[in-house]
């Protein structure tokens, strides 16, 4: 009998499986028109020819660019003032209902805001990256640190630790795997996010690139393009995850 962990391999590879049989006899058997889904055979020509040529590159380095300064303004920030917060219950009852409020709000609706400051370029996908993961990182900091058992901060002070040492050596070590599941949370809004702002005005990155293939009715290449970056999310998420796994091994 297969084991919970086979099975949960299995079945995202037997999904996608399915979903590629069913787009290949739809294309086939024009099923659906190939203005919305274009033949199988020259999605996977048209994606085999975008990772052999490398046209890829310039529009993902961008993508990842911008991933990576959000994640990073995300996730000190999102940190820093969870720390501070956490520090006494009564900024935890006041501060940690007021950012689960605005992170219920629907943050694309300041994208025409960053626009407006930052210009169609990098800045304003940055932005918007930044403000999304903000929230799962400051909320997981709020509420890892604040469960930190007491009795481990008592013993802490009363040998005479130092904030630096309460820090790094009681507190973030107790509270390590609720804070490293709010910044994989972090990274991976961030990029959705990202995607998703590039897609609605940008001057380049991989959703750009998608939009531009959709307005030029190029359907083939604009699914080899979203195959692309499914592909990357999925290798990202599929990395962070790795790392979680092996600082979480790395503190107990």
């Amino acid at each position: 009998m297969m084991s919970d962990t086979a099975i949960s391999r299995i079945v995202p590879v037997v999904f996608v499986l399915c979903c590629g049989i069913g787009w290949y006899y739809a294309s086939v058997f024009h099923l659906v028109s190939p203005l919305l889904l274009p033949p199988f055979h020259q999605t996977m020509a048209d994606l085999w020819n975008l990772i052999h040529t490398g046209a890829f590159w310039p529009d993902l380095l961008i993508t990842l660019y911008e991933l990576l300064m959000a994640f990073l303004i995300a996730a000190i920030s999102g940190v820093l003032i969870g720390y501070f917060i956490a520090r006494n219950r009564f900024t935890i009852q006041v501060f940690d209902p007021f950012f689960s409020a605005l992170y219920s709000v629907p943050t694309i609706l300041l994208f025409p805001l960053f626009v407006l400051f930052f210009g169609l370029g990098s800045g304003s996908k940055i932005a918007m990256g930044a403000t999304i993961a903000f929230f799962p990182v400051v909320l997981t900091t709020i509420a890892g640190l604040g469960n930190v058992e007491p009795a481990f901060v008592k013993s802490a002070r009363s040998m005479g630790a130092s904030n630096w040492q309460m820090f790094f050596q009681v507190l973030l070590p107790a509270s390590l795997p609720v804070v490293l599941s709010g910044l994989r949370m972090g990274v991976i809004l961030a990029l959705l996010t990202i995607l998703g702002s590039e897609t609605l005005g940008s001057l380049a990155g991989l959703g750009h690139q998608i939009v531009n293939y959709s307005d030029a009715m190029e359907t083939s290449k604009m699914f080899a393009y979203t195959l692309f970056v499914l592909g990357v999310a999925t290798g990202l998420n599929i990395l962070v995850s790795s790392i979680e796994r092996v600082a979480r091994r790395a503190v107990q």
